[in-house]
């Protein structure tokens, strides 16, 4: 699917469920937003895209997860949305706006200016899930985990459970770096929130060459929709990002049990090699693990030998080790037949 193509769909009635055009056998609806375009955007309204199972018979029952994706990203898992299924969930995803089915043409591709803005699709995606779902998981994947950690902080009782997948609750390297980089970039960011921040990029598109089954991986997604290059980051969204990190930092209060999952091991690498099939090349998992700790006062941590940064998108083996950890840890934490309170 085009960009083109995905704003075309913005035309028909944004209510209503239609079949998704990038995974057969998902259905999508269109969440309106009142947020109103950035000058310089294209003024087409931005919206939130909720993704779920078209066949009646695997959304039934009480329990259901709904995934948010990460940075320069969009839901392409639908093995993912199988492993919950086998486990008596339903499946929904959320592309955030300016990502994935939410992009449109013209926009500022993944910007936001305040983390706290995605609220209003996550709210209403929530709310749409809790209408026939009474118990909700919530999982969150690198940019995303951050995002649903400082949600799910901010909205006690909606949850059940909350699971992250290498959740980018810190910047990477020696710790608080993030303090001493929020004074340099911040003014910048108040100032020229959309203007392009220029950073060192690898020689090769390594994450790709590791990931997508065209480039010597396993798993087919748009290269349009998850660029295997840099995609352009903007002052005021490395803004929102520090300024999450410290609020993690200060400790959240996330009042549901929260498991976080990372790889055991940080690789940055400038060329490709196989060790970026075996370990985060994107965040810095010992940091991850230390920030864990502020999330809350219900909180795992697991650790997943050779998994990758999406640790659903490892080998087979540290993949299966990592559904076998979600496994486990849903099965103490959000057990069949657990409800939350009306909310």
């Amino acid at each position: 699917m085009t960009l083109r193509g995905a704003a075309r769909t913005s035309s028909l009635n944004v209510h209503q469920w239609r079949p998704d055009s990038l995974l057969d056998g998902f259905e999508i609806r269109d969440l309106p937003l009142t947020a109103q375009p950035l000058s310089g955007e294209s003024v087409t309204p931005l919206v939130g895209t909720l993704v779920r199972r078209c066949d009646p018979a695997l959304r039934g029952g009480d329990r259901a997860v709904l995934h948010v994706h990460g940075w320069n990203d969009y839901f392409f898992h639908p093995h993912v949305a199988e492993f919950y299924e086998g486990l008596g969930y339903a499946f929904y995803a959320l592309d955030l706006r300016r990502y994935g089915r939410s992009l449109r043409e013209g926009q500022f591709r993944g910007y936001i200016a305040d983390l706290r803005d995605y609220h209003e699709e996550m709210d209403a995606a929530v709310a749409a899930l809790r209408s026939e779902h009474p118990t909700v998981v919530l999982t969150g994947h690198s940019t995303g985990g951050l995002t649903a950690a400082l949600w799910a902080s901010e909205r006690p009782g909606r949850l059940a459970g909350l699971v992250l997948n290498s959740p980018w609750l810190d910047m990477w390297g020696p710790a608080g770096i993030g303090s001493v980089m929020r004074p340099l970039l911040g003014p910048l960011g108040r100032r020229n929130p959309t203007s392009p921040l220029k950073l060192p990029d690898s020689e090769e598109p390594i994450y790709a060459m590791a990931t997508h089954a065209d480039m010597g991986g396993e798993w087919d997604y748009s290269l349009e929709l998850k660029s295997p290059g840099s995609e352009i980051v903007r002052l005021g969204w490395v803004r929102a990002i520090l300024n999450g990190h410290a609020r993690v930092a200060q400790g959240l209060d996330i009042d549901c049990p929260v498991l976080v999952t990372t790889s055991t091991k940080t690789t940055f690498l400038r060329r490709y090699t196989a060790e970026a099939k075996s370990a985060d090349i994107v965040l810095d998992v010992d940091r991850i693990a230390a920030a864990a700790w502020h999330l809350g006062d219900q909180v795992t941590l697991s650790r997943i030998e050779g998994g990758m940064h999406d640790l659903s998108l490892s080998q087979a083996a540290p993949r299966q080790r990592w559904f076998s950890a979600v496994r486990t840890w849903l099965g103490a934490y959000v057990p069949p037949g657990e409800r939350q309170a009306p909310r």
